[in-house]
């Protein structure tokens, strides 16, 4: 088994002065007054156009993020291969609004697979389809809503972008996520996510579709996929995560009247994941999985499944994977065992990836002013060093 434990291997790669700064971050955002006071000022002073990018890159951007382009996050990727962790470049724009944006994005993500293809310390690539069409277009076609002609246009760029991006990533042999979105746009998400399977998945898994498994109705689709692949013999293709709206998801289910689609006790979520993690491991043979998931349990469930079913542990269809700048204790200690593992590494510019920063700030909010795991960690390696 891993030791999740060890802290002195979590913090190796990191400096007093790294440290520090960490300890100063997650100080800040697990105290709730304090960081919601801060993610509020941050939202009015960008709208505002305030020069205050230099105070957010100093910090929260250079804990979280690799860089603003792909080329200068080139020192966070090989500082991560140095402890046998992988990257997957995320350019973390979303929420735009125009073709010019859609079209920046989906080139940036092909020039982050090109990246990959060279690159065996990149795995994976990544876009969010919310970088590639409005949202109000991705609602509508997922409620099955009457189009006009201007968003039959904008369907049909949509889905022209994303199988570029696919035919991309097939050709040159770069797996690739689509990001889980919020559940009333997930639908569109999902069916163009099943067509590219369908497509691009004939012999191994090149295209991954993301479960966020705090939804209710997750391990029905998950099933649903398994049979509809072994009808279609095709290769399934996943990134299981818990979920990044939580909040934002149950408020719009009171707001509007309709059945909450997430779980609303978190030990209904970790059955859930924990569930789809042993139906994925247990159908191997067709499905390649990434477990993106800042959780001890299911990360050490993961060990055991691996060993129950006798498949190595660095098989090229499992992976470990967590943020940059969280879990270290999970990442490195699992990549010290030689498990396989990646971190999301986003960037871009400060503005385009501050709806990233900000959900990050939000769910290290401790609850009841309790320090956070990261918090917790930090302090022990800071103690452990004093001591050694």
């Amino acid at each position: 088994m891993i030791n999740f434990e060890n802290i002195k291997v979590a913090f190796a790669d990191k400096s007093d002065k790294d440290l520090s700064r960490a300890y100063l971050l997650f100080k800040t955002i697990s105290n709730p007054i304090i960081s919601n006071t801060l993610t509020a000022f941050i939202k009015v002073a960008m709208w505002l156009h305030l020069p205050i990018s230099w105070a957010i890159k100093a910090t929260v951007y250079k804990h979280f993020c690799g860089g603003t382009t792909i080329e200068n996050s080139q020192a966070t990727i090989d500082k991560l291969w140095e402890s046998n962790i992988g990257t997957i470049l995320d350019f973390s724009a979303e929420g735009k609004e125009n073709e010019e944006d859609f079209n920046l994005a989906m080139n940036e993500t092909i020039a982050s697979i090109q990246k990959a293809k060279s690159e065996s310390s990149i795995p994976f690539s990544v876009f969010k389809p919310t970088g590639l069409a409005r949202f109000a277009l991705l609602e509508k076609i997922s409620n099955n809503s009457n189009l006009t002609k201007e968003e039959e246009i904008e369907k049909t760029n949509f889905e022209g972008r994303i199988e570029n991006i696919c035919q991309t990533a097939s050709d040159n042999k770069v797996p690739l996520f689509i990001d889980a979105e919020e559940s009333w746009i997930q639908g569109a998400i999902d069916d163009i996510a099943i067509k590219m399977m369908q497509k691009f998945n004939k012999n191994e898994a090149w295209i991954y579709n993301t479960l966020q498994l705090y939804r209710n109705d997750r391990v029905d689709h998950l099933e649903m996929l398994f049979k509809l692949a072994a009808e279609e013999k095709f290769f399934v293709g996943l990134k299981l995560v818990r979920g990044a709206y939580h909040e934002q998801e149950i408020e719009r289910a009171k707001e509007k009247g309709y059945n909450c689609p997430v779980h609303t006790i978190k030990e209904n979520t970790d059955i859930d994941y924990n569930k789809a993690l042993t139906l994925c491991i247990e159908n191997i043979d067709f499905v390649s999985v990434c477990a993106g998931t800042h959780n001890e349990e299911s990360s050490a469930l993961l060990v055991e499944l691996l060993n129950k079913h006798n498949i190595s542990k660095d098989d090229k269809r499992v992976y470990f994977s967590q943020l940059l700048g969280m879990s270290d204790h999970i990442s490195y200690n699992a990549a010290k065992e030689g498990f396989n593992v990646v971190k999301y590494v986003p960037y871009g510019p400060v503005k385009d990836v501050l709806s990233y920063l900000i959900r990050r700030a939000e769910e290290n909010t401790s609850i009841a002013g309790q320090m956070g795991r990261e918090l917790t960690n930090i302090i022990e390696e800071k103690k452990r060093r004093r001591n050694a």
